[in-house]
This record gives C-alpha cells, sequence and structure tokens, in this order.
C-alpha cells in the first residue's frame, strides 16, 4: 500500500484553490460538499468558478500564486493549466507541512482524490495512487449499482441508536455483533425499502434482547483454499469478515488472510512436520474456550477441512460442548492443485477414479495401502508426501507399477510462486531434491500427468527462478 486512505473533516477549514478554471470547479464542488472555507486565487474565474463566487459559496483573490496565499490552510489544490505555476504551488505547500493536492500531476502530489461513492453519511472511496484513475472510475461505477442509495438512511438510523447502544451493551465486541445482525438482518431490508418506522421499532426490540440476553459465541469451520485468494466461498468471505477471532494453520496463504477482517484477533495454530505450534487437543479446547467467551471464531484451514484437514476432529469436541458452528467446505487442495497444474484428476483414456492419501501417519510413519495405490486406472493424491517421496516411490514399485510411471510434484500450487517438476518412479526423488522443492508440495501419480505438457496453463514465476517444466 502506496498511500494510506483517510477521511479528513474540512467543515468551516480553510482550503486554497489555486486556478479557477473548469478542472478547479470539479475540485471546488467536492470541497463544497464537505463544507469547508474555500479560497481561491486565480487571475480570472471559469463560469462555474464564477456562479460559486456570486452565490458567496467561496472567498475570491483576483490575483497570480504567491505562497502567501497557502497561510493558515488545511489543504492546498493546485489546478493551473501551467506547470511551473504548479510546481511551485507543490514546494511551497510541502514547505509548510499543508497536504498538497495538483491535478493529474501525482508526482507533485502528497495525496489524492479518490473516486467516490457517496451515501452520506456513508462515503466509499476508491484509488489507484494517481496510476490510474480511469480504472478508479470504472470500480466507483460498478460500485454504485450494487449499493443502494438507501445505506444512507440506514447509517442515520443507526447514529440515532448509537448512544443507546453504547450504554446498554457493555462491550465493543457485543456492540458489534449487535449491529452486524440489525445490517444483515429484515431491520436492514425495511430500511431500503422505505418501511423507516418499523425498522426504527423492531430495532428497539432486538436492542432490548440483547440486553437481556446477552451476545451467544459461535464457531466457523472454513476451507481456506488452496492459495489463491479468488479461489475462496462467498459465504467463506462472509464469515472470514464477521469473526472476531481467527485461529489459522500454517497451510493459509497471506493472500487469503488479507481478507479476513483487519480488527479480528489471529491466533496462529500452524503445523509443520516435527514443529507443531499448537497440540490438536490444545487447538479443540482453544476453539471452545474462545466461542463460551461470546465469540464467532473463524477457524480458518488451507484447502478443504474435511480432507486431512482435521475439521472433523474439532467440530466433535464442539458438538460435545453445545457450541454452535457452520461448516464451510473449500476448494481442496487435489482439486485447485492439479488444475492450476494442468493435470486433470480423472480422464475417460487414463484414470476412471481418484485416490487421496496423507504421506505420513499420526506417528509419522508411512504405513499405507499399497495395494490400493496400486490399481490400474485411477489418479492417487498424496498429501505431505514430500519428505517420504523416496519411500513411496520405492513402495509403490515393490507393490506393481513400473518404474517408469508418470508422477508429479507441486510446490504451493495456485500461488504466484507454484513449481511443478514430473518425472517417473525412479527418478522423481532426485529430481525433487537437486531442485530444492520444499514443503507445502502435492503428489500427483497416474497417467494423467502426462496430459501436463499439453494442458498446462497457469506458468507464474515469483521472479527469482522460472517455472519447472520438466
Amino acid at each position: 500500500m502506496d498511500q494510506l486512505p483517510i477521511f479528513i473533516r474540512l467543515q468551516d477549514r480553510r482550503c486554497v484553490v489555486i486556478g479557477g478554471g473548469e478542472v478547479a470547479a470539479r475540485k471546488i464542488s467536492l470541497l463544497l460538499k464537505a463544507g469547508a472555507d474555500i479560497h481561491v486565487a486565480a487571475p480570472e474565474l471559469c463560469p462555474a468558478v464564477a456562479e460559486y463566487n456570486s452565490a458567496g459559496q467561496l472567498h475570491w483573490l483576483a490575483a497570480p500564486f504567491h505562497p502567501e496565499q497557502l497561510s493558515g490552510a488545511t489543504l492546498v489544490i493546485a489546478a493551473t493549466d501551467h506547470d511551473s505555476v504548479n510546481r511551485q504551488v507543490s514546494q511551497a505547500a510541502q514547505a509548510l507541512n499543508i497536504p498538497v493536492n495538483v491535478v493529474d500531476q501525482p508526482e507533485l502530489c502528497t495525496f489524492v482524490f479518490p473516486s467516490i461513492i457517496d451515501r452520506s453519511p456513508i462515503v466509499i472511496a476508491v484509488s489507484s495512487g494517481g496510476a490510474a484513475p480511469v480504472l478508479s472510475r470504472m470500480l466507483r461505477a460498478r460500485l454504485e449499482t450494487m449499493i443502494p442509495a438507501a445505506y444512507g438512511r440506514l447509517a442515520h438510523l443507526a447514529g440515532e441508536f448509537r448512544d443507546q447502544v453504547k450504554q446498554r451493551l457493555a462491550t465493543i465486541q457485543q456492540r458489534r455483533v449487535f449491529w452486524e445482525d440489525i445490517f444483515e438482518g429484515p431491520i436492514a431490508e425495511q430500511v431500503l425499502i422505505g418501511q423507516e418506522e418499523a425498522a426504527k421499532h423492531n430495532l428497539q426490540q432486538a436492542l432490548d434482547s440483547a440486553a437481556d440476553s446477552g451476545i451467544k459465541g459461535e464457531v466457523y469451520l472454513v476451507g481456506g483454499g488452496p492459495g489463491d485468494p479468488d479461489l475462496l466461498t462467498f459465504r467463506a468471505l462472509r464469515l472470514m469478515q464477521k469473526a472476531d477471532v481467527v485461529v489459522y494453520d500454517a497451510l493459509v496463504s497471506p493472500g487469503v488472510m488479507e481478507l479476513v477482517r483487519r480488527d479480528a484477533e489471529r491466533i496462529y495454530v500452524g503445523k509443520r512436520r516435527n514443529n507443531h505450534a499448537l497440540p490438536q487437543e490444545e487447538i479443540n479446547t482453544l476453539l471452545v474456550r474462545l466461542a463460551k467467551e461470546g465469540k464467532r471464531v473463524l477457524r480458518l484451514k488451507g484447502g478443504d477441512p474435511f480432507i486431512f484437514g482435521r475439521g472433523g476432529e474439532e467440530i466433535e469436541m464442539l458438538a460435545e460442548q453445545g457450541i454452535p458452528f457452520q461448516v464451510v467446505p473449500g476448494i481442496s487442495a487435489a482439486n485447485g492443485v492439479a488444475s492450476y497444474a494442468g493435470i486433470p484428476l480423472t480422464h475417460r483414456d487414463y484414470a476412471q477414479s481418484v485416490l487421496f492419501a496423507t504421506g505420513h501417519l499420526r506417528d509419522n510413519s508411512i504405513d499405507l495401502d499399497w495395494q490400493a495405490l496400486t490399481q490400474p486406472n485411477q489418479t492417487v493424491v498424496i498429501y505431505m508426501g514430500l519428505v517420504g517421496l523416496p519411500k513411496i516411490c520405492e513402495q509403490l514399485i515393490a507393490h506393481g507399477l513400473p518404474a517408469d510411471w508418470p508422477i508429479a510434484i507441486v510446490q504451493q500450487g495456485t500461488t504466484r510462486h507454484q513449481r511443478v517438476m514430473t518425472g517417473t518412479l525412479s527418478d522423481i526423488a532426485a529430481r525433487v531434491a537437486e531442485a530444492g522443492f520444499k514443503a507445502p508440495t502435492l503428489t500427483i501419480i497416474g497417467e494423467v500427468v502426462k496430459l501436463r505438457e499439453k494442458l498446462a496453463w497457469f506458468e507464474p514465476s515469483d521472479g527469482t527462478q522460472p517455472p519447472l517444466m520438466l
């Protein structure tokens, strides 16, 4: 983030605009909406600015720019047609530590005007930092169609009850849960369709009930997918924004974590081989404790929580303790990673079934059903199999698969750091070791791997080394 988005109060504050043309008029109209005390310095005014002046909405100084004109300003805008003047304004404002915007010259700005969606008192700003203003306006246009004008009325209604809610609900968390239930429920719908008196009555009843009964906790067991945040479900995104605390694993990608509510408490409980931040039993207990404290707990896991994610173990304890919970499936590592690697898990000519297995068990042994893994016309997907890869390949050959059977290893699949190595059971372990592959990886075994050369479509590079296509 190159710039910090902020909202600044300009009511009755001195704001100086250098320039009196059409560009200046557009900026002046925004300052007027914010209630600013506007001072314009320009030898001449265009009709729009002259009309503002005639209406007494600004103060006009009919003179060219001079640094003294910036004295006491809260904010400065340079909107002249002369590059040299704009530069002088920028330099003078920055010397006085006054925020300055030079129209269409982002290199001279200390702040930029965003594209604005105005649903006062709700105001939404979209900015590209001056790099792509047309794109910002396009995004604004999309948001305009998605956000009803009545949201402003909803905000006004919330403002009427704000002090009462603060008095009757003791904690910030209780108040946040209350308002989110209001904004997502039928009371908000009543406001949006114009039934504001009914909404006000029902809001009062909801507050009385919340004050008497308190707020109950809940756990959301959510699959975060294989890494690419674009693969999250709509429901996952909604619950990620509702949670008070997130308990997350090592396999949840940074991009996915960026979509969690900013002010949510974050607790890392990741597991790597022989290195568990928190034992599974303690994670189960943690979820129960947090929920009993009245918190909405997001248990965020990579992939799908019910495929080698121990999600079943966690909700067993929640059910025993009477804790409400929801389960949101995610795109599994097998589905997502195989797709991004260009390897279909099934194919009419090569594989009519898929078998998922884990590369290590509870005691870190590798004691799999080798006979089941070596059946014809199937694809085998092995999770967490990197460390045991030599033994896995050895046992598969020993139990009947040919030494030249196709196999692929995918590291950090679906992300921009994805790397794919293909080979055979006889040589893949050496190739992967030489290439320095590290967890997390997924192993795909079967004749479908041969299709990768034709079907590979996602070949990113993180800039440090090219993707592997061997």
